[in-house]
């Protein structure tokens, strides 16, 4: 069972797949309205959007002769509707994760689980060699 499918009416760019694959996979499917799907293939298609505006400043500089690449002020302008759109469909980190004091709690906390863990505890499951 791969990522869910856009809806008929909702069209998805080619190149703008993966980001929609990554986009839907990051909540429980049963979690998905036909509105959330929409959202999901304007966000996909924003991240495809940013992608090709990375690679012409990349290729071209973000300042053209004395002034400001047009390109970055629209890379600037799509990455905040995209930032917006991702918290509106509550994919972004705080969503999923959770906030960045609880991520660094969890980090201590698997760190020093690992560090406690004796290689002889027969009560650890291991791979058979």
């Amino acid at each position: 069972m791969g990522p869910l499918e856009p809806p008929a009416f909702v069209r998805i760019r080619e190149t703008d797949r993966p980001a929609w694959d990554a986009i839907v996979t990051a909540r429980a499917r049963d979690t998905w309205t036909e509105a959330d799907l929409l959202l999901a293939a304007q966000l996909a298609r924003a991240y495809g959007d940013i992608a090709q505006l990375e690679a012409y400043i990349d290729d071209n500089g973000m300042i053209l002769g004395d002034q400001i690449n047009p390109a970055c002020t629209l890379l600037d302008k799509v990455s905040r509707r995209a930032l917006a759109t991702a918290r509106q469909l509550k994919i972004d980190t705080i969503s999923v994760v959770g906030k960045s004091q609880d991520i660094h709690k969890g980090a201590a906390l698997e760190r020093g689980a690992r560090m406690g863990i004796d290689d002889d505890d027969d009560l650890i499951p291991r791979a058979l060699q």
